[in-house]
């Protein structure tokens, strides 16, 4: 995996700021109706929350001993909100639906290869946190 690579990428996409947020819940929730009474009304905090996670995640990926409890910690909390393997599966699709959005004629087999892999990563650790895997 090709942590740089992934950095550079997720700077594109993170450029476009809540609008990425707002694509990979249309895209969640549109592929998985009944996931939206997991979240609170208002999604607005929900936005900001999944963005700067994500940016962590991605600022870590090259540092294991500062991503793996990050990640436990976060497969804990959403443990706690009966957050299943089935929900990570669907979550990561629409991740990478977004991220290829965003990513626009940047986005290439390879880079979808990497971002697959690394979110595999991400949800392993955090399902095995959560008592899942």
């Amino acid at each position: 995996m090709d942590a740089q690579r992934l950095k550079d990428n997720f700077a594109q996409v993170a450029d476009h700021g809540m609008e990425v947020a707002d694509y990979f819940y249309a895209d969640l929730f549109q592929g998985n109706p009944g996931y939206r009474s997991l979240f609170p009304a208002s999604m607005a905090r929900q936005q900001k929350v999944l963005l700067e996670a994500l940016a962590q995640i991605v600022a870590w990926v090259d540092n294991t001993e500062e991503l793996v409890p990050y990640l436990q910690q976060l497969g804990r909390r959403h443990q706690g909100f009966g957050i299943t393997a089935e929900h990570y599966l669907e979550v990561g699709n629409s991740l990478v639906a977004t991220l290829r959005y965003f990513s626009g004629d940047s986005w290439t087999p390879e880079l979808e290869k990497e971002w697959t892999a690394a979110y595999d990563v991400v949800s392993g650790v955090m399902l095995k946190a959560g008592g899942e895997g």
